[in-house]
């Protein structure tokens, strides 16, 4: 008989109340948001996408509306001695986002007439801040309370705009005035919760609310949003064990599966890795695992301001930077590095106290293949169904069986094949040099194809080219437009590049790879072994 499974996933629900009635999964976090309310009045919180950030705000909402019922069995409840119903104005400005210019105010219209309906309007009040601030004010006058503040995707209006400057000026002065209140009716708040996934410092929110505290990057918060590995034992060890049973693999395999695809991302400097919640639970709801949070809504955005800096993805993915140079307001911007993180494409992976600096890189599987996938159009000028049609098979099944002779035969014959010539012409002449567009072409292929690769890695004397990690062996990798195979591989011994892995288990091969600048192709290779 086919086991009944009863477990409720909230996948795409972000209703704190409904998930509770509805007796769907809920992992708690609700310690957390206690701290949080008592850490300050007036908290911003930013998180990519999807990570949780709608589901905190409408818990929040739910608990100063002193809806006990919903919290029995939570952590908070217990250090809740008086459940108070406070004045509650909730905003969720991911419903203006994309919308022309002049929809923009009424919709935020909509949202305050639904709290106009409860504690009255003036006429007087035509704009969307002169209406917020009437309600604060009568909300406070009519309850004797303080009002409690939630934006959820305060800067959704904004994001969609980077790169049309003239709208997106238009578009924060119409914010700023709507968010005002904020600032001059405080005497009339209990508190404040702010949530986005960038900071925009032009706006009131960051330029005058002296008070605000972002807590994004403190380590005490650092599980607020996502699931951790104890809470993956706690909670979800049941479905782990049905989804490894449906893939055909043991438990151990399965959690070991699930954590390179879904875990690692870090929000702060301390040690602690969260699962991405969406993809997570579609992969137990669906029994699939797929690239479901990068599927959902990739925004075209972040690769336009990636082409604007002229990024190279080559180090983009994997850098120590210092946190004024990634967590930065996005007028300051000055490389896609901020976007980049913000958004959850790299995560931070390590911290350095003494130099404060921290090493960013992609989070997991997911988001390696999303990004790469969408790199190969934007990037390369081709399509990634294009790399991945007979020749990513063939490719990776070469490699998986160590015969790195083939998967160049391979990859020799798909590039000479490319129906793009003209779009690769004019790639290459964004990068500074040629051999940069083959260490992109090469990074992208391989990183779409779930191979953990390298460019430019430091060694003892100079740089290898490119490093390809296999389970079992080690590629170093010197490629040349001039010259011949036989020299690359001679760069590599006087180099010392494989030196540095001269302590690993895993077996050396050396690629010495030469170029044909008018076929766009590979031409011919060396290797050896070691």
């Amino acid at each position: 008989m086919e086991e009944v499974w009863t477990r409720k996933y909230p996948v795409g629900n972000d209703d704190f109340a409904k998930i509770r009635k509805q007796g769907q999964l809920y992992v708690d976090k609700t310690e957390l948001l206690w701290r949080m309310i008592n850490l300050s009045e007036w908290i911003f919180l930013s998180r990519p996408r999807r990570f949780g950030k709608t589901l905190i705000a409408s818990t929040l909402q739910a608990y100063f509306e002193g809806r006990k019922e919903l919290f029995e069995g939570l952590a908070i409840a217990e250090h809740t001695k008086e459940w108070v119903k406070y004045p509650v104005l909730r905003f969720n400005l991911s419903e203006v986002k994309d919308l022309p210019i002049e929809e923009i105010q009424p919709r935020i219209g909509q949202q305050l007439k639904e709290y106009e309906a409860i504690y009255g309007r003036d006429e007087d009040e035509r704009t969307p801040g002169a209406k917020l601030s009437g309600l604060i004010k009568r909300a406070y006058k009519q309850t004797g309370l303080g009002v409690v503040l939630i934006f959820d995707e305060y800067d959704a209006p904004l994001l969609g705009k980077l790169d049309k400057p003239k709208l997106l000026e238009e578009t924060r002065t119409i914010m700023q005035e709507f968010y005002t209140p904020i600032k001059s009716c405080s005497a009339y708040e209990r508190f404040t919760f702010i949530t986005g996934i960038t900071k925009f410092s032009q706006l009131s929110i960051f330029s005058t609310l002296n008070n605000l505290n972002n807590i994004s990057m403190l380590p005490q918060f650092a599980a607020l949003t996502g699931f951790t590995d104890e809470e993956l034992d706690t909670y979800f060890h049941p479905d782990i064990e049905r989804l490894g049973k449906t893939m055909g693999v043991g438990y151990d395999e399965m959690r070991e599966m699930l954590r390179k695809k879904y875990d690692g991302y870090y929000f702060t400097e301390a040690k602690v890795a969260v699962y991405n919640p969406y993809s997570l639970l579609s992969a137990f709801a669906n029994q699939k695992m797929e690239d479901y949070w990068f599927k959902s809504g990739t925004p075209t955005f972040i690769f336009k301001v990636m082409q604007k800096y002229k990024t190279d993805i080559t180090k983009a993915f994997d850098l120590s930077a210092s946190a004024s140079s990634f967590d930065t307001p996005t007028e300051g911007m000055t490389t896609a590095i901020p976007l980049l993180y913000q958004n959850g494409y790299i995560t931070i992976k390590e911290y350095d106290p003494e130099s404060k600096f921290y090493q960013l890189a992609i989070p997991n599987q997911e988001v390696m293949t999303g990004l790469t996938e969408n790199m190969a159009h934007t990037y390369l000028g081709v399509e990634s169904d294009d790399i991945k049609e007979g020749f990513a098979f063939k490719f990776w099944q070469a490699l998986k069986k160590n015969n790195i002779e083939l998967a160049l035969r391979e990859m020799k014959a798909y590039m000479a094949g490319l129906p793009y010539i003209e779009g690769f012409k004019k790639k290459l002449e964004e990068v500074k040099t040629a051999e940069g567009f083959y260490e992109w072409t090469f990074y992208i292929i391989f990183s779409m194809l779930n191979v953990y690769v390298r460019t430019q890695v430091k060694c003892i004397k100079w740089r290898i080219d490119i490093v390809v990690q296999m389970p079992d062996t080690l590629y170093v990798m010197e490629l040349k437009l001039h010259g011949t195979p036989l020299s690359a591989l001679k760069q590599i011994e006087s180099g010392d590049y494989a030196v540095p892995y001269s302590t690993d288990d895993r077996k050396v091969v050396k690629v010495g790879i030469r170029f044909d600048m008018t076929k766009l192709a590979i031409k011919d290779w060396k290797i050896k072994t070691e």
